[in-house]
């Protein structure tokens, strides 16, 4: 029988570069359904390549323009948020993979998580925003949560057959982004333009900026706490340029184990995919000779102040890193529209930090209202 899979946000990057994973593995793979929100056009190119048997366009205005397409293919087509939702319940899939960007994923995952389907996580935001509800289902439903983001992946495959308890720590390993090493001055000065051109990755918008500011390394700590039931002393951060070492564990003997690859996020895709097998790949290897040096630094949280209030975040639990994620979804939006400066971003999250009222113990509602007033107030201080 072939693994029948998902994609929901299949025209992002994640979404595109599982698609090509699926298309070298034609007899482990059957592609079931694709969502997309608004690339309309990308969408249908897919879904005429791919031949689902299910497409859903989030953008209920574009349904027309998708259904046209791809009715005479025998393709089923729905429309709208809830269409979304709603597919992760179907019995013909086997596997969702959540590559939607940003708090749009925690909706879908619980839904995938109470249809007791095993889900290849791309959307951190849905377990730094509510990783304890997140958590707590999968407990009660003996679900699964494989991660596709490389340091997340390079932990759980350190991890195969490890005790938790033996656990000292984990190492998250950063690139550094394209402004690694400027000062405050140089970074007052820079635009978009040079924030999207990653040294290393190929991503979308929104995580290009996120990493250039080092907030997605911060998202990616407070995600770690809930996939892997660690403490905020059991998370650190370090800056390797190099990006061939995605992430490590140390142990309590004080060994460490590192997972290596060239950055290539199909790696963890296929590996999210295919598990619990590990599957052939004909993607560029890893040679050591064209890496004679593997560097490693400390994160200057004093210039990239957005780790500092990721950790902060966590260390004050709550409804904070609902806070965190909201505010800095806007503000990135908002730089990316040039409405503000790379350096005012962290302020505005900041003080969303301090502004937006304390929930020690949110239910999940109390987290759909934070995320509200967050975004609100954030849009505020930019105005």
């Amino acid at each position: 029988m072939k693994k029948r899979i998902a994609i929901l946000g299949s025209t992002g990057s994640i979404g595109k570069q599982a698609l090509e994973v699926i298309r070298l593995h034609p007899d482990i793979f059957q592609l079931e359904a694709l969502t997309a929100n608004q690339n309309s056009k990308l969408l249908i190119e897919q879904a005429l390549t791919y031949k689902p048997n299910v497409v859903v366009i989030g953008n209920g205005s574009l349904y027309k323009e998708v259904f046209d397409a791809l009715d005479p293919h025998d393709i089923k087509i729905y429309a709208g948020e809830d269409a979304i939702f709603q597919i992760t319940e179907m019995d013909t899939i086997d596997m969702v993979l959540v590559a939607l960007v940003g708090f749009a994923g925690l909706k879908p995952v619980i839904q995938a998580i109470k249809a007791n389907k095993p889900i290849a996580l791309a959307n951190k935001e849905s377990l730094v925003v509510a990783g304890e509800i997140v958590t707590q289902l999968i407990n009660e439903h003996k679900g699964m949560l494989i991660p596709i983001d490389s340091e997340h992946s390079a932990i759980f495959q350190c991890l195969a057959g490890e005790d938790p308890e033996s656990i000292k720590k984990i190492i998250l390993t950063a690139s550094g982004g394209p402004f690694r090493g400027k000062s405050l001055e140089q970074l007052r000065k820079i635009g978009k333009t040079e924030a999207l051109n990653h040294p290393n990755w190929d991503m979308g918008n929104k995580i290009t900026i996120d990493s250039a500011s080092l907030m997605n390394k911060g998202l990616e700590v407070i995600e770690a706490k809930w996939l892997f039931g660690l403490k905020p002393e059991q998370i650190e951060v370090v800056v390797h340029p190099q990006s061939i070492i995605h992430s490590l564990v140390q142990f309590k003997d004080g060994s460490l184990k590192a997972q290596m690859g060239l950055p290539d996020m199909r790696l963890p895709i296929q590996y999210a995919l295919g598990y619990p097998e590990r599957l052939e790949a004909n993607f560029p290897e890893f040679n050591f000779t064209d890496f004679p040096k593997l560097t490693f630094e400390q994160a200057d949280v004093k210039i990239f102040r957005n780790l500092a209030l990721a950790f902060e975040a966590l260390e004050k639990g709550g409804n904070s890193p609902c806070v965190l994620n909201a505010a800095n979804e806007v503000v990135v939006d908002a730089f990316l529209k040039d409405q503000l400066g790379f350096l005012q971003m962290p302020n505005i999250i900041e003080e969303c930090l301090r502004s937006i009222d304390f929930i020690k113990n949110p239910s999940l509602e109390d987290y759909y209202e934070t995320d509200k007033f967050a975004r609100l107030k954030a849009i505020s201080l930019i105005n």
